[in-house]
């Protein structure tokens, strides 16, 4: 039996050679797009004949861009070097004298000296600033690069040396912080990305926003480009490359992902055993998108025109990137021998090309000229995202102190040979006698090269990064517009989510508010109750609605439509919060203030997607986060990892987000009218987060005077204590409210105590007013002291306080503190379960009977009634001791 011939077989050359030469004829006299055409035609050709023909989403490893097909660029390339060596050095020295007597500050010089050229070329042809006639486009700065955004921006005369001596050293004010932090650079970075692989799924997000935008007539985005950097090593993060579907379905052409492939993580290649830039060029182009690859520097292009055999490019496959950091982290004749000695053909390729020839075969990353075909491509391409996969070294140009070694992520200091190397290296003018202090080095205002600078920014509109946080100032309506809200309910009984929902409602109606409102839902909104919305509003989709619905004779049938309002994100909050970070930062980015309201499963808010929520807190946004069938025990059939017993917790670790509990459809009118106000009238960098539930019960009307003490956290409800005999102060909010309020009515019916029941919508709000109290008594100890709310609230009144509510304990336990009498908490700490309301409170011991015999043990604790009125509420109610605990694991 005769073997197989191998796969690469030729059984005829002459014939393969006739195809090789019409292909070759066709690329010469039309072009590779007709090339295209005719091998597309030919596969699908073959496959209808029975043809096996697996798809491959790989290319060659080389540029995509070949050099027959290459522009020149219209600049002065040497100047624009000249620059950009200034940039490296300045960047260095910032991260080196930070670190100058200990590595306290850190920093980092590596990932920006891997990628000075893909963002020069950027910001000296592409970057364009916002000015009255472009909107500007949106960068997404790589995090560890920011001492070359600072470096540029020093050059350009924005920043001072002064603020550049003291990066990383902000508490004085005079410091430029460590990443991008527009908190912190309120005038100067865009968006956060330090935290690896936001940065890109925020950038997809912002794109289809614009594309939003443009669609419903809200801002005039055509033209305006995101553009966002990241590494190799982030495209790790799920996030990362977790919505390029989505960027592909919207035919997303305003979206550039650069990916700097310099081949290195923190602590080691990326892909050492692989290569990342075919990985990620086979998870882009079969995600649909345009893939570019920039690996090879103009240096190679001769070589790889004199390989006619293609062994060379066959090398180039088979050496895998920990091969490739090795040459780079070597000399040239470590490259002769380890890269083209493997083979003597291409030994002899290279015989006439010296090592130091050979070690200057650069990569396409560190080419200027072909990242700036690259960037041309990309910006003229239409109908899809872009990714630019440029193939760089980390550490470019730091030499003995950690080119394409694995340490030089951590490197933050570089001694003075190092240093010199550098110097020597880009042609930095700077003495011996002071190069041991990295001394920052810009040439005068009126040098060739700063007014080179300054032209090519001009050029573009002006400086970037830049943001603007000024707005023109939206009317609200006032609270007696939610009349409807304000009244009680009767004989209705609703969810708090049906009242937002109402509320909603009502807003759209507004003429000055209903079109900028941007309803967001991952995909339950017909579990909040929002179905109705689907037929006014319509869902937004780029291209409108190519199918008849299945529920089209219907009220409220499914509407897509390209002008749509709602945005409706699938099963996914991590999208669904971008969406919303795009839109509660439009004020800013795009100068148009639009009002985002995201509804969601509260246990899926901020415990999924905490990372963001904290982004959002970084870049000022303004907004409305709605967490729907908040309670752990609310959400009553869903059992532990749909019930939330903290989401109430977790606001309260961001600083600027204003987070309630609301019972009462009146609580959350107040709450959102006010809120309005804040944030888009007074314009206060804050967001909102408010949990609602779909427990449906009857609403009582806006209580007189109650207006403040909501909004402040705290209000007496209900005043029922009497003048004498045992009483007690009862505190709760949510769901758990309506407990207390039935816990007073068995207090003052079974056992004669009287009590004051105070709704508390925001035990956060109330935490942070006494903490800030507190701090202002102790740094003015000689002024009258200040008294927190809660201790205003309660210090004419009497009795221990009870509270309890739908969360952990440790929502309620933030207050203690300003409370002046003995506190009890009750709440829902352990995990959730499925099974009724009514059974689930008793579980976690914060339904009406726990409350009732919580407020007995205080009692007795301090010697009002006896212990054993406790015991006996404790058999009254069937409370067993012995019951399973919910805080045992």
């Amino acid at each position: 039996m005769m073997a197989s011939p191998p796969k690469d077989h030729d059984s005829d050359p002459q014939e393969t050679q006739e195809w090789l030469d019409a292909l070759n004829g066709v690329l010469c006299a039309v072009g590779p797009e007709r090339a295209h055409f005719l091998l597309e035609r030919l596969v699908d050709k073959a496959r209808r004949s029975g043809a096996f023909l697996p798809y491959s989403a790989n290319t060659a490893y080389l540029n995509t861009i070949p050099p027959a097909l290459e522009e020149p660029m219209p600049g002065n390339p040497e100047m624009e070097y000249r620059i950009r060596s200034l940039i490296r050095w300045n960047a260095l020295a910032m991260v080196v004298r930070a670190n100058k007597g200990g590595e306290e500050l850190g920093g980092h010089i590596a990932s920006f000296q891997s990628a000075a050229t893909l963002y020069d070329v950027g910001f000296d042809y592409f970057f364009r600033a916002p000015t009255p006639e472009h909107g500007g486009d949106v960068l997404y700065t790589q995090g560890h690069s920011a001492p070359g955004i600072y470096a540029r921006a020093f050059l350009e005369g924005r920043l001072s040396e002064e603020q550049l001596a003291h990066f990383r050293r902000e508490v004085e004010g005079k410091g430029l912080s460590s990443y991008p932090h527009p908190w912190l650079m309120p005038d100067f970075w865009q968006m956060p990305t330090v935290s690896m692989g936001l940065g890109p799924l925020m950038s997809i997000y912002q794109a289809r926003f614009m594309k939003y935008l443009q669609n419903r007539g809200l801002a005039q985005t055509e033209g305006r480009k995101v553009w966002a950097f990241m590494g190799d090593g982030e495209m790790d993060e799920p996030e990362s490359l977790g919505a390029i579907s989505l960027a592909a379905r919207e035919n997303l052409d305003n979206l550039i992902f650069v990916v700097n492939c310099n081949l290195q993580r923190l602590d080691g290649p990326v892909r050492g055993n692989g290569k990342i830039i075919q990985e990620l060029e086979a998870d882009f182009r079969g995600a649909g998108w345009n893939v570019i690859k920039v690996i090879w520097g103009s240096p190679w292009d001769a070589l790889i025109a004199k390989d006619t055999s293609g062994l060379l490019l066959q090398r180039m496959m088979e050496a895998v990137d920990g091969e490739y950091q090795s040459f780079k982290a070597h000399d040239g004749a470590y490259v002769r021998q380890h890269f083209f000695g493997k083979y003597p053909e291409l030994l002899r390729l290279v015989a006439n090309m010296s090592d130091d020839e050979i070690w200057h075969l650069s990569r396409g990353g560190h080419d200027a000229f072909k990242v700036y075909n690259a960037y041309l491509a990309a910006v003229r391409h239409s109908d899809q995202p872009t990714v630019i996969l440029a193939k760089t070294i980390k550490g470019y140009g730091m030499g003995e102190a950690g080119e394409g070694q694995n340490i030089t992520h951590q490197q933050k200091k570089m001694g003075e040979s190092a240093l010199k190397q550098f110097r020597n290296r880009f042609k930095i003018p700077i003495d011996d006698a002071v190069i041991a202090a990295a001394p920052f080095y810009r040439p005068a205002d009126d040098s060739p090269e700063i007014r080179y600078l300054q032209e090519r920014r001009q050029a573009l509109g002006g400086y970037l990064p830049v943001r603007h946080s000024a707005s023109a100032p939206l009317d609200i309506p006032p609270l007696e517009y939610f009349a409807p809200l304000l009244e009680a309910s009767g004989e209705r009984h609703l969810s708090t989510t049906m009242a937002f929902v109402r509320l909603l409602n009502l807003l759209i109606r507004d003429e000055t508010l209903s079109q900028r409102i941007v309803p967001i839902v991952p995909d339950e909104s017909r579990t909040f109750g929002m179905e109705g919305m689907f037929r006014s509003l319509g869902i937004y989709s780029s291209v409108g609605q190519l199918y008849e619905p299945q529920d089209h004779d219907q009220l409220m049938y499914y509407r897509e439509s390209v002008n749509g309002q709602i945005l409706q994100e699938g099963i996914n909050e991590a999208g669904a919060f971008s969406s919303w970070i795009a839109a509660a930062t439009s004020y800013s980015t795009h100068g148009v203030t639009t009002l985002p309201f995201y509804i969601f499963y509260s246990m899926f808010g901020f415990q999924r997607v905490g990372d963001l929520a904290w982004a959002a807190g970084d870049m000022q946004c303004r907004g409305f986060l709605i967490g729907g069938t908040a309670g752990r025990t609310t959400l009553n059939g869903e059992g532990l990892q749909h019930q939330d017993g903290h989401s109430q917790v977790h606001a309260s670790f961001i600083p600027n987000c204003i987070s309630y509990d609301p019972t009462y459809a009146y609580e959350l009118a107040v709450i959102i009218q006010d809120g309005l106000h804040r944030m888009f009238h007074a314009q206060e960098n804050v967001f909102y987060y408010l949990t609602t539930m779909n427990e449906n019960y009857a609403h009582p009307a806006l209580p007189e005077g109650a207006r403040e003490g909501i909004l402040k956290g705290m209000y007496l409800l209900h005043e029922r204590a009497a003048s004498r005999g045992p009483c007690v102060q009862l505190l709760g909010s949510g769901t758990i409210l309506r407990e207390v309020e039935a816990a007073a009515q068995l207090l003052a019916t079974d056992w004669g105590v009287s009590s004051n029941v105070w709704s508390c919508p925001s035990f956060n709000e109330l935490a942070r007013e006494g903490q800030n109290v507190l701090r202002h008594n102790r740094h003015h100890p000689t002024e009258p002291a200040q008294i927190p709310y809660v201790t205003q609230c309660l210090k004419d009144t009497r009795g221990p306080v009870i509270a309890a509510t739908d969360y952990i304990k440790t929502f309620t336990e933030q207050i203690r503190a300003f409370v002046p009498r003995r506190f009890v908490t009750l709440g829902t700490d352990g995990f959730g379960r499925s099974d009724t309301r009514a059974q689930l409170r008793h579980f976690f011991e914060v339904d009406r009977y726990y409350v009732v015999e919580a407020a007995l043990h205080a009692l007795a604790d301090e010697g009002v009634i006896p212990l054993s009125q406790v015991a006996e509420a404790q058999r009254k109610y069937a409370l067993d001791p012995a019951k399973p605990n919910p805080l045992k694991v």
